[in-house]
């Protein structure tokens, strides 16, 4: 099963921890950590806690106002570095379902999540219910025969909605009687983003050959570039943990030169100095290049605005990439909703 690499990857974590109480629930597998609370939920509405925007966006999509939705991390916070705080823990311990994405992406966690699980909670990793061969594997490779996947499976909208699928079925699970609004939820939420993917399709497809070449501060993009045809370069690593070496920037200002790419892109939630050394760098071999704007990749927009959902998030994705590296697309987007210009 799907599910079984996340707890896998649990029980190594939870072994480097020392949660000895943590291995002790884990050996039972999936099951173990799918058990919903055992007191009665009562006329209260679900509780439903999610790690990152993505999964709370979609889910509180899905639920309307039949479910309590809350998200850990904002605006500009960084997954693979976010420590939970007293709070955090406490949210999650007053929640019926927490909704995480796995595949190690938010690995320091992994104490809380097992916390959550041990207390009774629902605790779902949505992404490792996806078949792993349709998960990509990075360059760089795991410690002591750790399998490590590519956590950024939201770039990939197709991709994304098997989530929301995933999300549905285990609000429906814990929540019967909704059962049915879920499943309208659901489709309204995949029509949408069928529509986006559509769109993007057209426009990044509008890219010259020799510029489709998407470079960014980490390796958050491969989803999004297996699936519209781009060549994507991260200066990090898949996490933002790892560092950029010299060689690394002087590759990469190689590349822009030779290919005479124009732009390169920075990131909502990593810090720009390491593209602006590429943007300096092209600019001593006497090749101009711009930064093609600010992307999200492990954190969406600011909440309540269009680019604070996951559709708009990849709008405004697609549109800045595309008008950026010379192809063609709406200054606001698919749905003409983007708060300003996607390239300077």
């Amino acid at each position: 099963m799907g599910g079984d690499r996340g707890f896998a990857a649990l029980r190594r974590r939870a072994l480097l921890l020392g949660l000895a109480g943590g291995l002790g629930l884990l050996a039972g597998g999936p099951s173990a950590l799918a058990q919903p609370r055992a007191q009665a939920q009562g006329a209260r509405r679900p509780r439903v806690l999610a790690t990152v925007a993505m999964i709370g966006d979609v889910a509180r999509e899905i639920a309307g106002n039949r479910v309590e939705i809350a998200t850990m991390m904002g605006e500009g916070v960084d997954p693979h570095l976010y420590r939970p705080t007293r709070s955090d823990i406490v949210r999650m311990l007053g929640s019926d379902i927490v909704f995480y994405n796995g595949l190690l992406l938010e690995g320091k966690l992994t104490d809380a999540l097992v916390r959550a699980a041990r207390a009774g909670r629902r605790v779902v990793p949505v992404t490792e219910r996806l078949p792993a061969e349709i998960l990509l594997k990075p360059a760089e490779p795991g410690g002591e025969g750790e399998q490590i996947w590519d956590p950024h499976v939201w770039m990939d909208p197709r991709l994304w909605s098997r989530v929301a699928a995933v999300i549905a079925d285990t609000l429906a699970e814990a929540d019967p009687p909704g059962r049915e609004e879920y499943a309208r939820g659901l489709a309204d939420i995949q029509a949408r983003i069928a529509a986006l993917d559509a769109y993007a399709e057209r426009a990044l497809a509008s890219i010259p050959d020799r510029q489709r070449v998407l470079i960014t501060a980490h390796d958050a993009f491969h989803y999004f570039a297996r699936r519209y045809g781009l060549r994507v370069e991260g200066i990090q690593g898949l996490s933002t943990e790892s560092e950029a070496g010299v060689r690394r920037i002087e590759d990469l200002v190689a590349l822009l030169v030779e290919r005479r790419i124009p732009a390169v892109f920075v990131e909502s939630s990593v810090p720009e100095r390491n593209v602006r050394a590429l943007v300096d760098g092209a600019a001593a071999r006497g090749h101009r290049v711009a930064i093609g704007g600010t992307l999200f990749s492990d954190a969406m927009g600011a909440p309540g605005s269009y680019e604070g959902t996951y559709i708009g998030m990849i709008d405004h994705n697609v549109t800045a990439i595309t008008r950026a590296l010379g192809g063609q697309a709406p200054e606001r987007g698919a749905n003409a909703r983007l708060a300003a210009r996607a390239t300077p």
